[in-house]
């Protein structure tokens, strides 16, 4: 006998691919998947607890490629309603230049629980604000994350083209090249790990044509090289970004990534909207992974993200919430819905299936973020899981339960797993107050935005 080991069983359906029968469930031991369970059998493993999941639909553990937690203490803020991208940071990047440790360490915790809640199991954060005292903000993030349970790519962003070299963000929000260098290289010494089940993954993510000099581009390609992680930033959201490209580089978005060093498989970058068929020919051919952030990308008018003939090209995409002034929450089964719809916007209901969804937020988004190990349930991959039930009224009268889910707009996950351990559930995080969470979260939030009132 295994104690060990759970089965999850006989759940009232499971995303798994196509011609597998898993109809009797999965088992579950030591943190990997290791069996599943044809209908109506048992398992091979002896002695698994069971939970009995004949009201749940079982998906892999959702994978959020690209957020800012900080942002999560500037939602509906009053200053940046109805603008477009440039204007919109214009009039957040003086209230973001007074973040504090504390305000970033409890905005990443109510961050990552919204997250869970959701039923994402790993999630990546493009952290770029460090003005003085936020030195080690990637430091507050990580012990945050092994606070709340999740997997967590922390991206060590940069800005370091401020409004006196004709950027847009602050002066007193950019740091010097060597500075950004030398913390990257401790970073990714003190906590990259990059084995199979690692809960902590460090990147590079100079944040965008406009807030960073080539210079620190082509240097951060280097460094990334020389370490192997992955590299991250903001590509083609808007054609502001486009005229910026042409006006400082003489060149478009994608002649700029392949110019300082990007245009390769290490590379994912966030919201991919304006690219041309060259140039999604050219990410496609060179592995570049994209991040389609639906709910953002509508907020502030960007545009839709070309995601089937990215996918075509041979580019991974996966999904991302962005960051949560700009969405404004951070809830990923329901950024999957929308990104089911709004593609359908752009190909039609016929070419976009509630699957092609779920593809972009299990593998979809485990391969933009290079990891083999997670979003697909199949025998060796991590248990991550995330079970959803139809019991709301939303739900009542619905047929195909996987298509239900996304369609009645499925708001919280019932249990999530990561790892193999229960972090939700019955709705709930056990040990969490969620009160005190938000109570904390809110008094940050004021504090700063009364810093600049």
């Amino acid at each position: 006998m295994n104690n060990s080991a759970v089965w999850i069983k006989n759940p009232l359906a499971i995303l798994v691919s196509d011609g597998v029968d898993a109809g009797g469930g999965l088992v579950v031991q030591d943190g990997i998947i290791t069996e599943l369970v044809r209908s109506g059998q048992q398992p091979d493993t002896n002695g698994a607890q069971v939970f009995d999941a004949s009201a749940h639909v079982v998906l892999p553990g959702l994978v959020n490629t690209h957020h800012h937690f900080y942002q999560t203490l500037t939602r509906a803020y009053p200053g940046a309603l109805n603008q477009e991208l440039f204007n919109w940071l214009v009039s957040l990047y003086p209230v973001w230049a007074g973040l504090e440790p504390d305000m970033l360490a409890v905005a990443t915790r109510l961050a990552l629980t919204e997250l869970l809640l959701s039923g994402c199991t790993t999630a990546a954060d493009h952290h770029y604000l460090f003005p003085a005292g936020m030195e080690n903000a990637i430091d507050v993030q990580v012990e945050a994350a092994r606070q709340v349970g999740v997997r967590v790519t922390l991206t060590r962003g940069s800005m370091s083209l401020g409004k006196d070299q004709g950027g847009l963000p602050p002066q007193s929000t950019v740091q010097a090249e060597t500075t950004i260098m030398d913390d990257s290289e401790r970073l990714i010494r003190d906590y990259h790990d990059p084995a199979a089940g690692s809960m902590v993954q460090i990147a590079l993510a100079p944040c965008s044509p406009f807030s960073v000099t080539t210079e620190l581009m082509k240097a951060s390609a280097v460094l990334a090289a020389q370490h192997k992680v992955r590299l991250h930033t903001h590509l083609a959201e808007t054609l502001d970004e486009e005229a910026f490209c042409l006006k400082h580089f003489g060149m478009r978005t994608v002649d700029y990534l392949e110019s300082v060093g990007w245009l390769g498989k290490q590379t994912w970058l966030a919201h991919g909207i304006h690219f041309d068929d060259g140039e999604i020919a050219r990410l496609g051919a060179a592995g570049v992974g994209v991040c389609h952030c639906p709910n953002s990308n509508m907020m502030l008018a960007s545009g839709i993200c070309r995601t089937l003939e990215l996918e075509a090209a041979g580019s991974p995409v996966g999904l991302g919430v962005d960051g949560s002034a700009s969405n404004d929450h951070s809830n990923l089964i329901s950024e999957v819905r929308q990104a089911m719809y709004l593609q359908r916007l752009r190909y039609g209901s016929a070419k976009i299936s509630h699957r092609d969804a779920y593809r972009w937020a299990t593998q979809g988004s485990a391969r933009v973020l290079g990891r083999t190990d997670i979003g697909e349930i199949a025998v060796g991959m991590q248990a991550d899981l995330a079970l959803f039930k139809l019991d709301e009224l939303r739900f009542s009268g619905s047929h195909d339960p996987l298509a239900a889910l996304l369609l009645g707009g499925a708001q919280q996950a019932d249990r999530v797993m990561v790892a193999g351990q229960w972090k939700v559930v019955d709705g709930q995080l056990p040990d969490v107050d969620l009160a005190e969470l938000m109570h904390q979260h809110n008094q940050a939030a004021k504090k700063l935005v009364g810093k600049v009132s």
